[in-house]
């Protein structure tokens, strides 16, 4: 028995009732189904409630205009991956770029071409579903993963940051505010990418590490509980160590010394000698300097 196919779910924004029946209009032909909403708070309600594909947002309308609302769209994680065209009469760039900043992938002017905006509509829902079967592909490697902007906004997730920030705190609203301040201050550092930081949050002590940025100036990190076991875990997987191998690389790629290492794991620096040697073997490399690289790319990847 085949089931049919589910159509795409647009939610379209505009004060405009003349510009909704004329999109809703042209996405209906175009086999998508359309979601109505006057005004920005009405938006953010329905996409909280119906969680749609994709969001066509008019920029300059009364109250909460687009760049607000999409600004906080975008704080919400359900709902921060949705792309957002918006639809705008402006077109000074300085205004299209105000857009981008605020979390649009694009945007079309008034009067809208509604054959343009059919397709554009459809580049982006195609580049979603990717992004969003990458998001899943790296939660199920158990990479707890995400992006923020510059000023420590967040742009996404894997499921397992959400769980990580939301153990005490549902909503996520207050870990992700923490972080973000946070991050704002780290980043006006230029840190290097393998950069750790310290993040101290009321539900828990955590460590980020700092991956680089994509080429859409989005600013990676790993999210990791402070006792390191996320990344032992994941050089012992890559690598193929033992549980304590992958320990004693992890503090070696810290520029830690035997004997600091054997005060940190509880053993003597004999013992922790013997296991980097092991470490050495199955790595193929002399010295700590090749252990500590390869450990430092692997950590640094997602």
């Amino acid at each position: 028995m085949t089931f049919p196919q589910r159509k795409d779910l647009i939610l379209v924004v505009d004060d405009s009732p003349d510009s909704l029946s004329m999109v809703h209009h042209a996405l209906d032909q175009a086999g998508m189904n359309a979601l109505l909403a006057l005004e920005g708070k009405q938006a953010i309600d329905i996409a909280i409630k119906m969680m749609p594909d994709l969001i066509l947002l008019d920029a300059l309308m009364p109250g909460l205009d687009g760049f607000e609302t999409c600004r906080q769209l975008k704080q919400q994680p359900a709902l921060s991956t949705i792309p957002v065209i918006f639809m705008t009469g402006l077109s000074d760039a300085e205004d299209v770029v105000h857009g981008l900043e605020a979390g649009g992938v694009d945007y079309v002017t008034k009067p809208i071409r509604t054959d343009e905006l059919v397709a554009r509509i459809r580049v982006h829902l195609a580049n979603a579903r990717m992004t969003q079967s990458a998001y899943s592909a790296l939660d199920r490697l158990g990479q707890s993963v995400f992006a923020t902007s510059l000023d420590g906004n967040w742009r996404w997730s894997t499921p397992q940051v959400n769980q990580y920030l939301g153990e005490t705190d549902p909503s996520h609203g207050a870990a992700r505010a923490a972080t973000a301040q946070q991050i704002q201050r780290w980043l006006s550092r230029s840190p290097e990418p393998g950069s750790q930081l310290s993040l101290h949050l009321d539900i828990g002590e955590f460590r980020l590490r700092y991956l680089g940025t994509t080429d859409h100036q989005e600013y990676l990190f790993r999210l990791l509980h402070k006792d390191g076991e996320g990344e032992s875990q994941l050089l012992q997987a890559q690598l193929r160590l033992t549980a304590r191998e992958s320990q004693v690389l992890l503090w070696i790629a810290q520029g830690k010394t035997n004997r600091e290492i054997g005060q940190i794991l509880d053993l003597s620096p004999r013992t922790v000698n013997k296991h980097l040697e092991q470490v050495f073997r199955k790595l193929g490399v002399e010295n700590r300097t090749s252990a500590a690289a390869m450990a430092f790319h692997c950590l640094t990847q997602i």
